[in-house]
């Protein structure tokens, strides 16, 4: 009697490890395009992503830099204060985008220009996201809006 319900403990311990294992594959499997990690424009630079890497590129607009091309088509740079990024998006802007002020856009880049495919913009006049507030201390450029 004590062999069988100790056969019957491990095999309920081994079905249990293998749906743990079955669960954490399909939350893996399940992530494996939604992971996008944020990047400054230094961090392009220093450690250029890989080909077809879609990740978030964060940043201050450059002033004077967007231009619109013909339909949706929207060119403007992204700087931390060391480096800047050219930015490409075919789409309409967030009604809050202007330059001078942080955004975050998703994609990945062509050659030298990152390639947005959603861009994220500040929600009122006093907030920056924090990424892009913590790589723009990084290279001095940040000034405290409440100081």
């Amino acid at each position: 009697m004590k062999s069988l319900k100790k056969q019957r403990r491990i095999q309920v311990i081994v079905a249990a490890a293998v749906a743990l294992i079955l669960a954490t594959g399909l939350i893996g499997y399940g992530f494996r395009d939604g992971i996008n990690l944020y990047r400054a424009p230094t961090q392009v630079f220093e450690e250029p992503p890989t080909a077809g890497e879609v990740f978030r590129l964060g940043g201050l607009v450059e002033e004077g830099s967007v231009t619109r091309g013909q339909g949706e088509m929207i060119s403007f740079n992204v700087t931390d204060g060391a480096y800047i990024i050219p930015v490409q998006f075919t789409g309409v802007l967030p009604d809050l985008f202007e330059e001078g002020q942080g955004m975050i856009g998703t994609g990945r880049m062509e050659g030298d220009v990152f390639v947005a495919s959603e861009i994220l913009a500040k929600h009122d006049e006093n907030y920056t996201p924090r990424e892009v507030i913590d790589s723009l201390k990084e290279t001095g450029v940040y000034e405290d809006p409440n100081s």
